[in-house]
């Protein structure tokens, strides 16, 4: 296999963006909470509630110590809140397993709530410095094109932790920052739709570009339209609580003029079902 850290290292050195979580001294917490922010939501429209959060909670006891509501009111328009009932009820886990402080090993991460592969290694690599391969879906792109010569991944699998593996150099210090630079060309330079091979620091090595850039087809499972969706008509429910504050809503209020009603009420169902409502007495409210 061609050498891939090298070239990566020294185009990340210069090209990385000012994120956030890469500035020195972020923590283990705010990694975390970034990174359950950052599963299927833009880096643009994380920040701000990024910096909101850590700002009201900047320790997993502070969240610990509020509601569930909070965190869903505070969670507000990101998208898939079940992340934001998860996040609570690790920093509860963290503060009640591990005495407040974000545990840096992998299997001990993977025992709380709402985290899996990915983010355990993320932590591990981006906050403590260990030394781990850790693939998102940027990175399996990288991967799938660089090494196997596809235009896009197959499915997510076991193998690309194992590919990522294979081209982290020996140092914690240089593994984390391959691991960083694979996530950001995937991001900006290695795009799903228009690649700029040009600007790649890795196009001369690349097994797609030196294929002739095959299409090999993309296997992977395409999200469901938004538009009329379950999931924006829980959007909407879940936005006429949060704007109720501490109140609860009569039934009859929430979205009473959605466009098929049937379809209002599976999503009230389903959010009760998820643990992101509560309803008694014919009133709907965030969880107590």
């Amino acid at each position: 296999m061609p050498d891939l850290a090298t070239p990566l290292i020294e185009w990340y050195r210069e090209n990385a963006r000012d994120l956030p979580w890469r500035r020195a001294g972020f923590g283990a917490w705010g990694v975390l909470v970034s990174e359950f922010m950052l599963q299927q939501t833009p880096v643009a429209r994380v920040i701000p509630h990024l910096e909101g959060w850590l700002e009201r909670w900047p320790s997993p006891a502070d969240l610990a110590a509020s509601a569930p509501a909070d965190a869903v009111r505070q969670w507000a328009n990101l998208g898939y809140p079940r992340r934001a009932l998860w996040l609570h009820r690790a920093a509860i886990e963290i503060r009640d397993r591990h005495t407040g402080v974000v545990p840096r090993d992998v299997d001990a991460l993977l025992a709380l709530t709402g985290i899996g592969d990915y983010t355990a290694r993320a932590v591990v690599v981006f906050a403590y410095g260990g030394r781990a391969p850790v693939v998102d879906t940027n990175t399996r792109r990288v991967l799938a094109r660089a090494v196997d010569g596809r235009s896009q991944p197959a499915p997510a699998a076991k193998r690309d932790l194992a590919a990522m593996d294979a081209i982290l150099p020996p140092s914690d210090d240089d593994a984390a920052i391959v691991n960083a630079a694979a996530m950001e060309l995937g991001a900006v330079v290695c795009t799903a739709r228009a690649p700029r091979c040009d600007a790649c620091p890795i196009a001369d090595r690349c097994a797609w570009r030196a294929a002739g850039y095959p299409d090999t087809g993309d296997d992977r499972r395409r999200q469901a339209r938004y538009e009329g969706s379950d999931r924006q008509a829980r959007g909407a429910i879940l936005k006429v609580l949060r704007d109720a504050a501490t109140h609860a809503v009569p039934l009859g209020d929430v979205v009473p003029d959605w466009h098929d009603p049937r379809q209002r009420d599976r999503a009230i169902d389903s959010l009760i079902a998820d643990g992101l409502a509560e309803a008694s007495e014919g009133l709907l409210r965030l969880p107590s």
